[in-house]
Parts: structure tokens; C-alpha cells; sequence
């Protein structure tokens, strides 16, 4: 589960660029050079390509050297070459540039929570939720009720996973999240609500749908759905923490069953 929040939590949001730099052939306004580099380097972050992407992004940093989005990028680069405090040296330089840059301030959320540092991403959050202009806004209430719920503040979580979904009812990741909050506090009804859709929206489920959904069976007592579910979480994801986690609670299920009294 934290694997796939920390891909669909951390969004690049870099957009379709070619990595062509015959662009720059000839000498153009020092602002269209600027962002075409900044561009270029995003394709190569896309790529993986690291060196190229630092590359373009110094060219970027030495037409303006108090480009937030260039700080930004730099940022991007240094967390996935697991450079973590060059990392956050950079997303705070970019911010400090400009505070109004929501998509670096959220991609610094997620930076965050990777750390496991949920408290100072909820912050961060909060700030990104309040641009109505953001268009990752959707995402952002995910990312901000992901985070109460990893700090324990259900209330707060469940009701910005429900702000995300009024913005964007098809949303996998937080109609998950809602029915496993739910499901937590033994509140059956809306967690199989929330399950439902889930699952009309996901054909392939991941180990943590499918342990969600098993999970829901049995306190719901549906056998034949608990059964099938069961047997998917096993067959496709022997080896995850869902399934070991099936495999432990039906051996401490069966020893309670076996019992001598």
C-alpha cells in the first residue's frame, strides 16, 4: 500500500516534452530559452535521465537564478538520486521563490510523506488546498487525507478524502482509503459503499483491495465473496504483507477455534 501511495502521491506533472534539443539552435529571448530548458530537463527527470536533466537545468539557473520551478526540478532530480536534503534544500528554495507555486509545494508534501514526516506534509497540504486554482487540487485532498490518516486524525482524513471526491468522483486511491477508515471503525455501510466503487473502478485490484475487501467480508459475513477474494489475495500476491496478514489472522483464528477449554 505505501509503495502505490508514494506513486500516486508524488506527480511530476511534467506533461508531454520531447527531449529534442535541436531547439535551440538558434539564439532566442532569454525567457522562451528558459523555459524550454526547464521542459527539456522535466522529459529527462521522465526518462530517468539524470545527468542530461541536471545539465539542462544548470543552462536554466544561469539565464535566471531565482527561477522557483528551476529549484523545483532540481528538487525532483535530487529525491529520485536519493540526494534527500539536497532534495529539501531545493523544494524550500523554490518555495521561498515563490509561495504561490502550488505544484511544487505539493510535490514537496509528497517528498514528506515519504519521510514519513506526515505532520510537516500536512502542513504543506493545507496551504495547496486552499488554491482554487490549482489544478492537482483533486489530488491534493487525497494527499492531505492520506496524511490525517497516517497521523491518527480520522475525522479530519475522511473528510478530505470526501472534499477529493466531490472534485473527482472516479478516484481509486481515496474511495480505498475512506472504505478502510470506515472499515476501522466498524461502520459497515459506508465502507461497503465506498468498496463498491471502488471496485467498479478497478478491475485488477492491488493486495491491499483485495485484503480491504477481505476484510469487509468477514465482518460483514458474506462467505462467498470473503472466499473468492480470499483466494484472489493468494494467488496473485502470495508473497505480500496482505497475504501474510491473511495467513496470520486465520492461524490466530484457528488456534482460538482448537482450543482445549
Amino acid at each position: 500500500m505505501r509503495s502505490l501511495i508514494s506513486l500516486i502521491i508524488l506527480s511530476l506533472l511534467m506533461g508531454c516534452v520531447t527531449t529534442n534539443e535541436t531547439v535551440f539552435t538558434n539564439k532566442e529571448a532569454p525567457d522562451i530559452a528558459l523555459k524550454r530548458r526547464v521542459e527539456l530537463a522535466r522529459a529527462y527527470i521522465g526518462q530517468g535521465n539524470w545527468d542530461n536533466a541536471k545539465r539542462n537545468l544548470k543552462l536554466a539557473a544561469d539565464i535566471d537564478p531565482n527561477n522557483a520551478e528551476v529549484f523545483e526540478a532540481f528538487a525532483l532530480v535530487y529525491q529520485s538520486t536519493g540526494e534527500f536534503e539536497a532534495a529539501e534544500a531545493n523544494f524550500r528554495k523554490a518555495l521561498a521563490l515563490d509561495k504561490s507555486l502550488s505544484r511544487a509545494r505539493n510535490n514537496f508534501a509528497a517528498f514528506l510523506f515519504a519521510q514519513q514526516r506526515f505532520a510537516e506534509a500536512e502542513v504543506e497540504l493545507e496551504l495547496v488546498v486552499r488554491d482554487t486554482l490549482y489544478s492537482g487540487r483533486p489530488q491534493a485532498f487525497t494527499n492531505l487525507g492520506l496524511c490525517r490518516a497516517r497521523l491518527a486524525k480520522t475525522d479530519a482524513a475522511i473528510e478530505a478524502l470526501e472534499r477529493a471526491l466531490t472534485m473527482e468522483a472516479r478516484n481509486p486511491l481515496a474511495l480505498l482509503t475512506l472504505t478502510q477508515l470506515f472499515l476501522e471503525r466498524r461502520d459497515y455501510l459506508p465502507a461497503q459503499s465506498y468498496y463498491s466503487d471502488y471496485r467498479k473502478l478497478v478491475r485488477a485490484q492491488p493486495a491491499a483491495g483485495l485484503w480491504t475487501g477481505v476484510r469487509l467480508a468477514r465482518a460483514l459475513q458474506l462467505e462467498d465473496e470473503q472466499a473468492s477474494l480470499e483466494l484472489a489475495l493468494q494467488n496473485l500476491y502470495p508473497d505480500s504483507p496482505e497475504a501474510r496478514a491473511m495467513r496470520e489472522q486465520d492461524n490466530t483464528r484457528g488456534a482460538a477455534g482448537t482450543e482445549v477449554k
